[in-house]
């Protein structure tokens, strides 16, 4: 399917997947490579993933990997701010998302910190601190949603749900939800990791295509977590290839966005994809 992304005035045209480039200002995100803290570590990598072939550099500045340690939002803020400041600098041009559940911070990056695109894990609040367990939201319409709709920019609407069934239930309540308060441009991440077993993550993926009735771009973030390597052995640093091979199927599946910690490997997944579709060599 074709689909375009409205960024601040410039469509992104997505009938060609793009690749977003992981850039964590964290001290403890779950892969050590990922991890960017000073002003040349940043500026070097926001460099490397326009370099490498990425359209999207999506910068987080709260580690979600299990046993993670909280991180108040006056501290995430200041990371991101810092960074994003960087990154504006060194690749003006560039779409960025901004990875956070926080409604306030994602308001503030968006109106004054340069980004682009709101990266929300939480589903619009279902969960959002790390280790806590999943609570039913109590509000109509969660204050994320609330925020995307005023904003009216591009919004990831990532699923914690553990089946694809209970996924797509959601989903459609959830974008209707952000339809009735305005939301224009919204990507649905089925959330390889969060709130699923290693089975539930293989059997989600194996369905994965059914997301294309919803008729919205799909992003798919699966680099070097642990259903690769859980399955496989080793760990995150020993992942490119299971996560290039998933990468590869979620093109087939009709994928429009891969978010990734290896940029290149990605953007050539994505080369041999379109080739093959068009008949070339």
């Amino acid at each position: 399917m074709e689909y375009t992304i409205n960024i601040k005035g410039r469509l992104m045209d997505l009938s060609t997947p793009q690749v977003m480039g992981i850039l964590n200002v964290t001290p403890d995100s779950f892969y050590s490579g990922s991890r960017k803290q000073t002003e040349m570590e940043i500026a070097q990598r926001a460099n490397q993933i326009i370099e490498e072939g990425g359209s999207i550099i999506d910068v987080g500045a709260f580690s979600t990997r299990p046993g993670a340690d909280e991180v108040s939002e006056e501290e995430e803020g200041r990371r991101l701010k810092f960074a994003l400041d960087i990154v504006r600098r060194e690749q003006p041009d560039a779409a960025v998302s901004v990875d956070t559940y926080r409604p306030t911070l994602a308001r503030k990056c968006i109106e004054e910190w340069g980004a682009d695109i709101i990266n929300d894990v939480s589903e619009g609040g279902i969960t959002g601190i790390t280790n806590v367990p999943l609570e039913q939201r109590q509000e109509e319409y969660p204050e994320m949603f609330r925020v995307v709709g005023e904003l009216k920019v591009p919004y990831i609407l990532m699923s914690v749900q553990p089946t694809l069934e209970t996924m797509m239930k959601g989903f459609a309540r959830e974008v209707q939800q952000l339809r009735d308060l305005g939301a224009k441009d919204i990507i649905l991440d089925p959330g390889f990791g969060f709130g699923k077993n290693l089975i539930q993550n293989y059997q989600i993926y194996n369905e994965m295509e059914k997301l294309n009735v919803m008729e919205l771009p799909v992003l798919v973030g699966i680099s070097r977590k642990s259903m690769i390597y859980k399955l496989l052995g080793g760990d995150a640093t020993t992942s490119l290839n299971g996560t290039s091979v998933l990468d590869t199927i979620a093109l087939m599946k009709g994928a429009s966005i891969l978010r990734v910690h290896d940029v290149k490997e990605a953007a050539e997944a994505v080369k041999i994809i379109e080739a093959m579709k068009e008949g070339r060599t």
